[in-house]
């Protein structure tokens, strides 16, 4: 399965640019525009560090999980207010959910070979035990420590799983509901910035989100990739294919796709399986030009600010933001994907 592989290089490359809404230097800036650029690093890190004890008061878990989004990258921070403790307040809240403890799954230590978070993972699967991204998860675990039987277990628990969830969704609109509760201060904003503060905070929410824990979508490929004449294994990658293909994420929907591209029998439904494959990339590509847009355009920045604290899945963003803009989400008929 190569041809998945290039297919999540290429989609990898096309998200990556969706995320980025701070505009890239042409050149190397001089001297003092280095020194103006660092200057406004370290004021947007003051910037996060404000907003994490702002929320950090709070008791509910989703304004927690949010605060915890913004303390992960930061340095020396007091112990009340540290990616560790704010992300263990939100998992023990009253009112938390499995997207927590998927992002509590980081909160281990690499140093001891102990990521993911082995308890967040035993946890997620008490949680959220139809949700196919949790058993690909552990599926990429498993194959790591070279577990073959219990990947393959893993294997059928997701396709036996009623949907697939990695939870980005959650995490933007944690982020997109308490990014606003306090105005970024001019310094953080550059100079000659056309969506200023709005700019600020689609970076900050989207930058942050980005990070989530991944399932071993690779090791699902080449799993069943190796199925041969396994009937029962290609069985598993079919139903599961089927569940990814209406998956919150977009690589993990185009796995799904490639499954049915390469594993269904009749070329209806291989050639169908193509065709949407094609439109996903086309879709991925225009929400990435138009992510870009956004570096000079306050009014679509607030926009996706607002789509984010609307709730639903990184998927689901993806093609309201395209509708709402007029970007038809079917390829047009003479486009190709090395075209861009």
């Amino acid at each position: 399965m190569r041809g998945w592989r290039y297919l999540a290089l290429a989609l990898t490359a096309s998200l990556a640019a969706g995320q980025v809404f701070a505009a890239t230097p042409a050149a190397k800036p001089a001297p003092k525009t280095q020194k103006a650029e660092a200057a406004r690093s370290q004021a947007l890190l003051g910037f996060q560090r404000d907003l994490v004890s702002v929320i950090a008061p709070q008791a509910n878990a989703i304004p927690l999980l949010g605060a915890a989004l913004m303390a992960r990258p930061l340095q020396n921070q007091p112990k009340y207010n540290d990616f560790h403790t704010l992300i263990d307040r939100a998992a023990q809240a009253s009112d938390t959910v499995p997207a927590v403890t998927w992002i509590r799954l980081s909160d281990c230590d690499t140093k001891a070979d102990a990521c993911p978070n082995p308890d967040a993972m035993a946890k997620l699967v008490e949680q959220a035990p139809d949700n196919a991204a949790v058993w690909l998860l552990k599926l990429g675990i498993d194959t790591r420590d070279k577990n073959d039987k219990a990947a393959r277990e893993d294997l059928a628990r997701a396709a036996a799983a009623k949907l697939y969830d990695d939870y980005t969704g959650v995490s933007l609109k944690a982020l997109a509901s308490t990014v606003t509760l306090l105005p970024p201060p001019a310094d953080v904003i550059p100079p000659l910035s056309a969506s200023g503060a709005a700019g600020v905070q689609v970076m900050l929410v989207f930058g942050l989100a980005s990070t989530q824990p991944q399932p071993g979508l690779q090791a699902t490929s080449r799993l069943c990739e190796g199925a041969g004449d396994d009937k029962a294994l290609k069985d598993d990658c079919l139903k599961l294919g089927r569940t990814l293909e209406w998956s919150s994420s977009p690589l993990a929907r185009s796995l799904g796709l490639h499954l049915r591209e390469v594993l269904a029998e009749e070329p209806a439904q291989q050639e169908d399986a193509r065709r949407a494959r094609r439109n996903l990339i086309w879709q991925v590509q225009n929400f990435a030009q138009l992510s870009a847009r956004a570096q000079g355009d306050a009014a679509l920045c607030q926009h996706m600010l607002a789509l984010a604290r609307s709730g639903g899945t990184e998927m689901s963003l993806m093609l309201a933001a395209l509708r709402d803009y007029n970007i038809g989400t079917d390829a047009p008929a003479d486009w190709e994907p090395s075209k861009g």
